[in-house]
């Protein structure tokens, strides 16, 4: 797999672009029968074992998380055109581990490097949600198909420090012209 680029040095141009060139399978069309449990796990920390070991190598884990699909009854699978596999997820099958900001108010937008390598940028279409937890509120960000990445603690406290100096009624954070509130929803 390719070199993740680093996400310091490019535009939210870029990055844009960057997103909409990667092509993932289309794993929502395949229907195949399921065929069993993969014997992998996403722990919350976005770590990914299987049969209990930590999967180290991080091209691999990029590659099964291409074909990971959310269910409608909630569950989690990796799918091909040949057969469906059962994954347990702790929490969020991602995690949001760094952020870039552009402008303010707004005018701002928030583009976010997954565990994974994936760019996704907060917008109507990748909404920003807050839930409140026994450890406080924990921000998710929708990646796709139903999949969303947990919004790690560090790239959290530079939301609430966006949210909280704007002028908004209301704390929250722009981007691409959405608004998320900052209090659970």
């Amino acid at each position: 797999m390719e070199e993740l680029p680093d996400l310091a040095g490019l535009s939210l141009a870029e990055i844009a672009t960057l997103a909409e060139q990667r092509r993932l399978p289309p794993v929502e069309q395949w229907q195949p029968a399921h065929c069993g449990d993969s014997e992998m796990r996403i722990a919350r920390d976005g770590s990914w074992y299987h049969q209990g070991a930590p999967i180290g190598r991080s091209a691999m884990v990029r590659l099964f998380s291409t074909i990971l699909r959310r269910e409608p009854d909630g569950g989690y699978v990796l799918v091909t055109p040949a057969e469906k596999l059962s994954i347990a997820v702790e929490d969020a099958p991602f995690v949001a581990v760094e952020m870039k900001a552009e402008g303010d108010g707004r005018d701002a937008r928030l583009a976010f490097r997954l565990n994974t390598g994936d760019l996704v940028t907060a917008d109507a279409a990748h909404p920003l949600r807050f839930v409140e937890g026994e450890d406080g509120p924990r921000p998710y960000l929708h990646v796709r198909g139903g999949l969303e990445a947990l919004v790690a603690r560090p790239v959290y406290y530079e939301l609430a420090e966006r949210a909280l100096a704007g002028d908004d009624a209301q704390p929250g954070v722009w981007s691409a012209g959405a608004f998320f509130p900052l209090a659970a929803a």
